[in-house]
């Protein structure tokens, strides 16, 4: 399946999905359409079991398990709190996690999960077994058009997901490379220092907006490319500055008579846009279709994990990187394998600490310790 025909399926599964969800009676449904229609396998009957036996003190049963790609689900109900307590048949409390945790305890070491998921039909809480105490990420039904690719673990061998992100990651190389081509003929002489210094900065700016119209940090999909696109290519030079300048304005320092359309964008910390004494030259039509028809729409930058960013901004900014299609990055499992043991481990260990401290006042103090010592 294409990412295209994929985001239309996974809306198609939101929207079919939403508002049901009765455990007993539509749990296996469910993930067989997903596994089915969102993922593309093709008997997914075959691909995952439910209702597997576990014995403990008393026979349990696991409601769903994926043999090939080692996860375990475990689904309750439309709106059940995924993070409450819920009496166990032998009568302890325990979360929808605790209860799926102790199944895997129960698993011959090999079946045991790398993945857990707790749903309720409308979210999907997502716990990494090789972060066992770490918090789970979430994902909404309403948002899996666009997030579909964080599940796509349930049918990726680390292999395949590597691929993907490889060809994700090639895919954005390339249309930096052309943008950057036809941004750099547009400068009286692209050669000077100032000129690779504003070429560089201005691409990397470009990428930051097709991310976060994608990603929703602009807050609405589409929103650079919808702004974009409502000037003729003459005009688009002087419209990217004047989003540029907005970007670095806190609302309260914002003109308040401008344009709703601009008014519209966040401010964005950090500095990215807090220098404006670069070159931006003038955009030609081809500038106008690579960004709006390939760059912008339809594809989608939010599908980038955030361990490949690097090297689609080292493409950006180093020439010879870009000409040899060179791209390459390290995979999330090694980072974690190198920096882990080093100090990363530590740090998790300590924040699960400090939120453990019952009294709120106290715990607070020590976050923001915390926080600013990171």
């Amino acid at each position: 399946m294409t990412s295209t025909h994929q985001r239309a399926a996974a809306e198609k599964f939101a929207t079919d999905w939403a508002g049901k969800g009765y455990e007993k009676g539509q749990s296996q449904p469910f993930w067989l359409a997903l596994l089915r229609d969102v993922f593309g396998v093709a008997h997914p009957e075959q691909f995952i079991s439910f209702e597997d036996q576990v014995k403990m003190d008393n026979t349990s049963f696991i409601d769903g398990y994926i043999s090939a790609t080692k996860v375990l689900i475990e689904q309750k109900s439309l709106d059940k709190d995924l993070r409450k307590p819920f009496r166990q048949s032998d009568g302890l409390l325990l979360t929808p996690f605790q209860q799926a945790k102790r199944y895997s305890a129960e698993l011959p070491y090999s079946q045991r999960p790398r993945w857990v998921v707790l749903s309720n039909f409308r979210e999907f809480h997502v716990y990494d077994m090789e972060q066992p105490r770490g918090e789970p990420q979430i994902i909404m039904l309403e948002n899996l058009p666009g997030e579909y690719h964080r599940l796509g673990f349930l049918t990726n061998t680390g292999d395949e997901r590597i691929k993907r992100e490889m060809e994700v990651s090639l895919t954005a190389g390339k249309i930096v490379g052309k943008l950057y081509d036809a941004l750099a003929s547009q400068f009286h002489d692209a050669t000077t220092e100032r000129a690779m210094h504003s070429l560089n900065v201005l691409c990397v700016r470009l990428v930051f907006c097709l991310y976060a119209e994608d990603a929703g940090i602009f807050g609405k999909k589409k929103m650079f490319h919808h702004y974009m696109a409502g000037f003729e290519t003459r005009h688009m030079r002087k419209a990217l500055l004047e989003l540029f300048e907005v970007l670095n304005q806190k609302p309260g320092e914002r003109d308040p008579y401008m344009d709703e359309g601009l008014a519209a964008f966040p401010y964005v910390n950090g500095d990215l846009f807090a220098h404006a004494d670069i070159e931006v030259p003038q955009f030609t039509n081809e500038i106008r279709e690579l960004l709006l028809r390939q760059a912008s729409d339809p594809f989608n930058w939010s599908e980038i994990s955030p361990t490949i960013f690097g090297a689609v901004f080292e493409s950006t900014l180093n020439p010879e990187t870009r000409r040899k299609g060179g791209m390459h990055y390290t995979s999330i499992e090694n980072i974690h394998k190198v920096i882990d043991p080093l100090f990363f481990g530590e740090l998790k260990a300590e924040f699960e600490q400090i939120c453990s401290i019952a009294v709120l006042t106290q715990k607070e103090k020590k976050l923001r310790e915390f926080q600013s010592r990171l």
